[in-house]
């Protein structure tokens, strides 16, 4: 097993707060290195190839109200990476619901935002860490490999039940009243299925459905959102979190089955190839109430991502920025 001198700050989770941390780390001086246990970055920034079409198949769309993530999306509007999509969609009934809020995407879909972001960083997927624990003051983190690497502070951005796990290999001592904390955070599920379809389909412009939650939320065209170049409609519906817990353990025929009969009225082609994805930790239901969280002792940790301060992606990223800037206070960080 080797050992190596990483960084000064090791982030665990290559989604959006992780690289926007890791991103405003780096530009401040500090030596960071992003580690994630999937294919690609993005986390629930998600979009999947299958053959020629193109789905999002985690989040759709995001807003920007607040004053320091419009900046960050008008930058990303201009490098030719997010558009504005909508401002609003229709009901399930056939009526439309503006509410002139923009809704933006990812031109490419939404992990082109976290490709972008990643451009520069030290990120390494396919890593999956299966150790972290305090050594003196810092951090070593072990991989599924073997090897090792050591930083003066960690930053965690999985879902906190996984992060609380990942805890528990190194006896990490958590205060209780943090652990307590953390604890009542509450994620509700989704199921996603991913369909081709043969034709067109009957999802009107532009290109995205809301339904009242259950058993479907959500309905999107990925070619009409201009995200999917296939000749037939790629499809996405995300289920309720009520019709996802109930059918988590259901085999995969038999959800993408009852979706697609409940979604038929707006198909309007065949589906020639589905795919069937399961978003744990979909959306927190109950989150904590900063954008992210310090522990100081034994050494520098801190926990960030869509749980802290608010949901969603604009809430991911306000958390990732958030944690950048505590990081930075850490006296001693950067050597």
């Amino acid at each position: 097993m080797s050992t190596e001198l990483a960084a000064d700050v090791i982030v665990i989770g290559a989604g959006l707060s992780g690289l926007l941390a890791a991103a405003g780390l780096q530009s401040a001086g500090a030596r960071v290195l992003v580690l994630d246990k999937g294919r690609g970055v993005g986390g629930r920034l998600a979009t999947r190839r299958a053959d020629a079409g193109v789905f999002d198949h985690g989040a759709q769309f995001f807003t920007a109200r607040d004053p320091q993530f419009r900046l960050r999306v008008q930058a990303w509007q201009a490098a030719g990476t997010v558009k504005a999509w909508a401002t609003g969609f229709t009901l399930a009934d056939g009526s439309f619901k503006r509410d002139g809020e923009t809704r933006f995407c990812g031109v490419t879909g939404m992990s082109s935002i976290a490709k972008h972001l990643a451009q520069g960083l030290d990120v390494r997927v396919n890593t999956k860490v299966v150790r972290v624990e305090t050594e003196g003051r810092g951090w070593l983190v072990t991989i599924e490999s073997g090897e090792c690497f050591s930083s003066r502070a960690l930053l965690l951005t999985p879902p906190v039940p996984q992060s609380l796990e990942l805890l528990t290999t190194g006896d990490f001592p958590l205060p209780e009243r943090v652990r307590g904390e953390l604890g009542k955070i509450e994620y509700a599920p989704c199921l996603a299925v991913l369909a081709q379809l043969s034709g067109s389909s009957l999802i009107p412009e532009p290109g995205g459905l809301w339904f009242d939650g259950e058993p479907v939320s959500w309905m999107a065209d990925n070619q009409c959102k201009g995200v999917s170049a296939a000749a037939g409609a790629a499809v996405t519906i995300h289920a309720g979190p009520q019709f996802s817990r109930a059918h988590w353990e259901t085999p995969e025929c038999a959800v993408t089955a009852a979706l697609l009969a409940v979604a038929a009225p707006w198909l309007g082609s065949a589906p020639v190839q589905t795919q069937l994805h399961r978003w744990r930790y979909s959306l927190p239901l109950r989150t904590y109430p900063e954008r992210c969280l310090v522990v100081r002792e034994p050494a520098p940790l801190v926990f960030a991502g869509d749980a802290f301060g608010g949901s969603r992606v604009e809430g991911a990223a306000l958390s990732g920025l958030a944690a950048g800037a505590a990081l930075l206070e850490i006296p001693g960080l950067i050597a």
